[in-house]
């Protein structure tokens, strides 16, 4: 897809996610966000469901994967549409190397490509601003679950895709087979265990 790199270094691809992808994204997730990352409110617009078609990233390195950045069906109260991001994980021996914000780059590029109109996350506004996040068109939004309100962050794909947004977000499109949970779920069980974030 997009690929990268730093002279005399091993350069970095960023791809399409593929089945075989599973278990190393499982074991970069939980190595950056550790065993709570499941509990987490945004994680209760993803579970069993699949990532929007087309919009889920991986970035490898020599081989392996560094990186991983997944997009999701949402919609709000008042019935706009959009996606969540998330979660974004670089693995910690690469992070200095741009690679979170290649994907970035890469997972709005292709959005916006597809006539998605608007995103929304729970992260860093400190990072995600450079991206053209912030928390002005989300003030009447909420999520599933605990959250800090001042991390609930938006970008606008289209102008005006969220003016007049509120109520609660909720997963949109349809939820993953049962045996595609089931395979994902046997196969991040076999993650690699202590893989550096």
């Amino acid at each position: 897809m997009s690929s990268f790199g730093f002279p005399n270094d091993k350069p970095v691809a960023i791809h399409q996610e593929r089945r075989s992808d599973v278990a190393a994204r499982e074991g970069l997730l939980d190595a950056a966000f550790g065993p709570g990352r499941l509990a987490k409110a945004s994680e209760r617009l993803r579970e069993g469901r699949k990532p929007a078609r087309g919009l889920a990233f991986v970035a490898r390195r020599g081989g392996h994967l560094v990186g991983t950045l997944r997009l999701w069906t949402v919609v709000t109260g008042t019935g706009h549409a959009g996606l969540l991001l998330g979660p974004l994980a670089v693995a910690e021996e690469v992070r200095c190397l741009g690679i979170g914000a290649a994907l970035m780059r890469q997972a709005l590029q292709r959005a916006d490509l597809l006539g998605h109109r608007a995103v929304i996350l729970v992260g860093d506004a400190a990072y995600y601003s450079r991206f053209g996040f912030s928390a002005a068109q989300t003030g009447a939004l909420r999520m599933p679950g605990p959250y800090q309100r001042d991390r609930l962050l938006a970008c606008e794909l289209a102008p005006g895709a969220l003016r007049g947004a509120g109520g609660l977000i909720v997963a949109a499109g349809p939820p993953s087979s049962r045996l595609s949970g089931l395979i994902d779920r046997i196969a991040g069980s076999q993650a690699p265990i202590g893989q550096p974030a």
